[in-house]
């Protein structure tokens, strides 16, 4: 990563890890929930969450994964307070449930972190009906968030600390789309693109956190709302995309992050003070970064609110 190691605004580069973005943090009394924790930068997110002090709740799949991931956290750090708990964000059912569960722990909730992801996968449906990728991505993201959001709120009023909402997006919400964006055909086959509709769900992403974060300051609440890219990562998300491997074989050490770099951009935006009032923003190594025409889109974002809402409401007991 030598060469994309010009630090920003922030004091951060690229080469920037999650340890060295939250140095010096004080964490402890906070509670955060990220989602895909039982492996890649979700893992690491927790870990680094973890060791300052925060209350990590994991959000996984693989419950067997999660349980180990936990136990090797707390191996390494005994003080380390973190739990797991079963999500597949795929399914409304898993996530009203996930949702249900914890707000019945009583626990506060200052954090939230969407950071589980699948991409380029073939065609598929969810549970409910939904493209895959824009299912697991976006979709659960929105309803957990949605679901969520009440705790957040009483969580802020009552602490009188600030509540974050970490999106995890990508670059590849950047892509063109000569046609428009056109989310309520996302379950149209024909012509499907693996790596098109995983960009459409990582705009989503970007759109999602920038309604979210007009919405809360309209209402004047004390919580934010980012999303962020961190960086090209050689994670398990390449494992659809098997001629990329071979890239990241030959040119990762130059223009490929490590987990604990991945990880330092949802680390810096959910916990470090110089975010503190800043919402409805996009961060790329630990900096604010540009985005899309697209993503900057107000309407779009709206649009894609109420599509997303509809889908929600004719799935209201899955």
């Amino acid at each position: 990563m030598w060469l994309f190691s010009r630090k920003g605004a922030s004091g951060f580069s690229a080469t920037t890890t999650a340890e060295e973005a939250t140095q010096g943090i004080d964490g402890t009394g906070l509670t955060a929930i990220v989602t895909g924790g039982s492996s890649g930068i979700g893992t690491e997110t927790a870990r680094v969450l973890a060791l300052r002090g925060v209350h990590v709740v994991m959000g996984v799949r693989n419950m067997t994964a999660g349980r180990g991931v936990k136990e090797t956290i707390v191996q390494q750090n005994p003080n380390a307070k973190i739990d797991a708990m079963e999500l597949d964000l795929s399914s409304m059912a898993s996530v009203r449930k996930f949702a249900a569960d914890f707000k019945s722990s009583g626990l506060p909730l200052n954090i939230l972190i969407n950071n589980a992801g699948i991409m380029a996968t073939s065609f598929m449906l969810s549970k409910d009906g939904i493209e895959l990728q824009f299912a697991t991505n976006h979709m659960g993201h929105f309803l957990l968030t949605n679901l969520l959001l009440e705790t957040m709120k009483k969580t802020a009023d009552g602490s009188k600390t600030e509540g974050r909402i970490v999106n995890v997006s990508s670059r590849r919400h950047k892509f063109s789309y000569p046609e428009g964006i056109r989310f309520d055909k996302i379950n149209d086959q024909s012509g499907y693109n693996s790596v098109s509709a995983y960009g459409q769900s990582k705009l989503a992403n970007v759109l999602h956190a920038n309604e979210l974060a007009r919405r809360l300051k309209e209402d004047q609440v004390a919580i934010t709302a980012n999303s962020i890219h961190p960086g090209v990562i050689a994670t398990n998300l390449f494992r659809h995309l098997s001629f990329l491997s071979g890239l990241v074989g030959l040119f990762g050490k130059y223009v490929i992050k490590n987990v604990e770099q991945g990880a330092a951009t949802t680390c810096y935006v959910a916990l470090h003070p110089q975010v503190k009032g800043r919402t409805g923003l996009y961060f790329a190594d630990c900096n604010v970064a540009e985005t899309s025409v697209q993503a900057n889109d107000s309407e779009l974002a709206w649009k894609l609110w109420d599509f997303s809402l509809s889908l929600v409401n004719k799935r209201p007991h899955t």
